[in-house]
């Protein structure tokens, strides 16, 4: 190497290391203060927005999932606008509605959609949790209104109106009309879920009714047993409820039973009720926690309001189309933004 060219390499080295030198004062150099915006400029009258929670440090939020399409739905709205709009991961629970109150209270779930008040465990829920030890918070009404009833198809009570009101149920002529090997001279009446809101056999037996009460297992097997019976055009006593899609599919009657009263349902009275169940209004419920460990979830899960119109679209989406309940609540939210939006925190 040249003299020459060993002298330019030497200045230029030492030119590097200056400006590294430079570069690592300016990094330690602590940063000069802001200056501050002038009174009346739009910096001095617009505050700088609060950064976005990041979505790593959300907690994620576990709804329940109790075992009706209803439910089922609700949840599938609330998650998927959860995530998509609030940035939160949402775990879907599957749990029965008797045992959804401690594991709210103890934070194991975070939120409970659909809730039926007519049900005791509900109304101890109630007392306990929300009133009492105040572990969970009442979030408002659903606004869907629910109804239990007992149902036949129209075409028995075509044939046999009697069969219309309770009355009909104590003659054994006619309650035998619903019998099956299973039942032997008593008529079946057709029940669901075990852990479903159900005073059957204490209305059957305080009535006198000539009824013994079969358990299906589901929902699903309660509605392909009303199948099976209108393609034969059977005579079938079951429980289901509204609002249900299988009200959009086949014509069905509510036996009328005595009028529904508080001192039926009475606490004192329990193990005696000989009465119609109420109309439900549902309502939402959260563990307390969530109030500040997720302030918008809350307050979305807060303002969520859907019509009974609105539910029973998603239902005959899944019952009657095919659709998944996530499937159904993703058509619903893609056609209804002027709902949904109202729902989001200001």
């Amino acid at each position: 190497m040249s003299h020459k060219r060993l002298t330019a390499c030497t200045h230029a080295l030492s030119w590097v290391a200056v400006a590294v030198l430079a570069l690592a004062a300016c990094r330690q150099a602590p940063a000069a203060p802001a200056e501050s915006p002038a009174a009346g400029s739009p910096a001095a009258e617009t505050p700088a927005a609060a950064p976005a929670q990041p979505a790593a440090e959300k907690p994620i939020i576990k709804l329940a999932e109790n075992p009706w399409t209803g439910s089922s739905v609700n949840v599938y709205v609330a998650k998927q606008l959860l995530e998509d709009k609030l940035g939160y991961t949402v775990e879907v629970v599957t749990i029965d509605e008797n045992a959804q109150w401690p594991a709210v209270a103890k934070g194991d779930i975070s939120a409970i959609l659909e809730i039926w008040p007519s049900g005791e465990t509900h109304q101890k829920g109630l007392k306990q949790y929300v009133e009492g030890d105040k572990t969970v918070d009442h979030l408002g009404e659903l606004g869907v209104v629910g109804k239990i009833s007992w149902y036949v198809p129209k075409y028995v009570v075509d044939q046999y109106p009697e069969l219309a009101t309770w009355e009909g149920y104590k003659k054994p002529e006619l309650a035998r009309l619903f019998a099956t090997a299973e039942t032997g001279e008593d008529g079946q009446f057709l029940a669901g879920d075990p852990s479903w809101v159900q005073y059957d056999e204490e209305i059957i037996q305080n009535l006198g009714l000539k009824l013994k009460v079969v358990r299906a297992g589901s929902e699903q097997a309660v509605l392909a047993a009303l199948d099976s019976a209108y393609s034969r055009k059977e005579p079938l006593l079951f429980y289901l409820w509204t609002p249900h899609s299988v009200h959009n599919k086949y014509e069905l009657v509510p036996v009328k039973l005595p009028d529904y009263s508080d001192e039926c349902y009475a606490e004192a009275n329990a193990g005696k009720k000989a009465c119609d169940y109420p109309k439900d209004v549902l309502f939402k419920v959260a563990n307390a926690r969530l109030k500040e460990a997720a302030p918008d979830a809350y307050q979305f899960l807060a303002n969520m309001k859907l019509t009974d119109a609105d539910q029973i679209a998603m239902i005959a989406d899944v019952e009657l189309n095919g659709k998944t309940p996530a499937e159904a609540a993703k058509a619903w939210i893609e056609k209804h933004e002027a709902v949904w939006s109202k729902w989001l925190p200001k």
